[in-house]
């Protein structure tokens, strides 16, 4: 069966749901078809961490730029709908035990404040110091923006008096917080569909050309969709559909885990922020485990050093004991497959590494609550930053490569996404994110020192 459609939107994960929303909503451009194998969201955007923050590194001020408008379109549905979606702004803690890494941080937050992320308030433990104002667990509307760089240890454990007492400074951003990625996605499907949106579950095997310069989708069913724009928003299978348009995209993918476990003796509060130890570490073993290791040339990686990032926030409703662990310790350049293949070992690595942060975790090292392991694929530039634009080919056009921050931009990517369709106004930032970036000479030259990416 042949379908005819304006937009063709193929993939729907939540940055294909976020630009059919915007299409329609901002638009009138209802005629759009959605396609995908699986159901909506179900891919890598249910597998996310549903964090999100503005405290972002440069060089230039769009990733801040681009953030500040996505997190300002949440809050404005979060109000819109009785925040069905739960988005609470409790803010990302930043935590260090080493003087030269705090040294780094009180560097560069006063840089990133510059930036457009929000003022930077200094606590060193003295009379003069401004005021600290705690998170609320729940809701957005607390009118604290910037961060909270604490150099005052035992100020700092006053606040979380649940960290290892090595801490010795930390940054609270507080534009940040997490939400319910699929209750965000549901609503803005609704939405779409009320406006006439379809999806098709099928999967894009070709993508051709008609003469009179309409794109045609061969679907794996049989069936095609003629349209006069095709948006490639395949998440970690960007390049193949690329490869279908003839086009390369410079992307790659690398596996991400994550694990569940419950927190029965609720070593983490349930008020917590997200908590990330910004050292690298080796993983605390006892002398007995130690020389186990060692005598197995499989297992003696575990006793080299890990990277830094390892992560946790408390998961669901207040009375929830579930706790989410991440750490990403391997980030090699993969293939996408699916279902992906789970480390047995992570949720292991994962607790010990946060009990560096956490050292009450350590009651859990030899009776491990049962854990709920899942992951999916980050799908990077080389710099980590979104392709969002038109494509070299009329009428084809990306958005992707939004690696581990795809929920808290999609909102303004969706948009992004949308006005470069529909023809209208973009803002600044819109040309940091287009392909046609990487033809730009001082561009090229930028990447060779680029520096921070920003990822956990």
């Amino acid at each position: 069966m042949a379908v005819n459609s304006e937009v063709v939107i193929c993939g729907a994960g939540i940055a294909g749901i976020s630009v059919a929303y915007h299409l329609t909503m901002d638009h009138g451009i209802n005629d759009v078809i959605l396609v995908d194998e699986l159901p909506p969201m179900t891919l890598t955007s249910d597998k996310s961490t549903e964090c999100y923050r503005n405290w972002w590194p440069g060089p230039g001020t769009a990733m801040v730029a681009l953030m500040n408008r996505s997190i300002d379109l949440l809050e404005e549905l979060a109000m819109k709908t009785g925040n069905v979606f739960h988005l609470n702004r409790r803010g990302y803690l930043y935590l260090t035990g080493s003087a030269e890494k705090a040294e780094e941080i009180e560097k560069d937050a006063p840089a990133i404040s510059a930036l457009g992320a929000g003022p930077l308030r200094v606590h060193r433990g003295r009379p003069e110091d401004p005021l600290y104002i705690p998170s609320e667990a729940e809701g957005f509307n607390q009118e604290v923006s910037g961060a909270d760089l604490f150099l005052d240890s035992r100020q700092l454990l006053t606040f979380f008096p649940y960290l290892s007492e090595s801490v010795m400074a930390g940054l609270h951003v507080r534009r940040a917080g997490w939400f319910s990625a699929q209750q965000l996605g549901r609503y803005l499907m609704d939405c779409a569909r009320s406006r006439g949106v379809r999806f098709i579950r099928s999967r894009i095997n070709a993508v051709s050309q008609k003469s009179n310069s309409s794109l045609v989708a061969h679907l794996s069913n049989g069936d095609s969709i003629s349209a006069k724009h095709f948006v490639n928003a395949a998440g970690p299978y960007l390049k193949q559909v690329g490869e279908m348009l003839g086009i390369d995209i410079p992307v790659y993918c690398e596996l991400h885990q994550k694990v569940g476990i419950r927190d029965n003796l609720g070593i983490v509060p349930r008020d917590a922020p997200l908590l990330i130890w910004s050292d690298p570490q080796k993983l605390d073993w006892n002398a007995e485990e130690r020389q186990l290791l060692v005598e197995d040339p499989d297992s003696q990686w575990l006793l080299e050093e890990f990277p830094a990032g390892v992560h946790t926030r408390p998961e669901g409703p207040p009375d929830s004991p579930v706790i989410l662990l991440l750490w990403e310790y391997h980030t090699n350049s993969v293939e996408p497959t699916f279902p992906p293949p789970l480390d047995p070992l992570y949720p292991e690595i994962a607790l010990r590494g946060l009990s560096k942060m956490i050292p009450g975790l350590k009651d859990y090292f030899h009776r491990l609550p049962k854990p709920v392991l899942d992951g999916g694929y980050y799908t990077k530039t080389r710099e980590n930053r979104p392709l969002i634009g038109p494509l070299p080919k009329k009428g084809t056009w990306v958005i992707g490569a939004l690696s581990g921050y795809g929920l808290m931009a999609s909102m303004a990517a969706g948009e992004l996404l949308a006005r470069h369709l529909a023809g209208v106004g973009l803002p600044a930032y819109a040309c940091d994110f287009m392909l046609e970036r990487y033809q730009d000479p001082e561009y090229q030259e930028m990447l060779t020192h680029w520096g921070d990416s920003g990822q956990l």
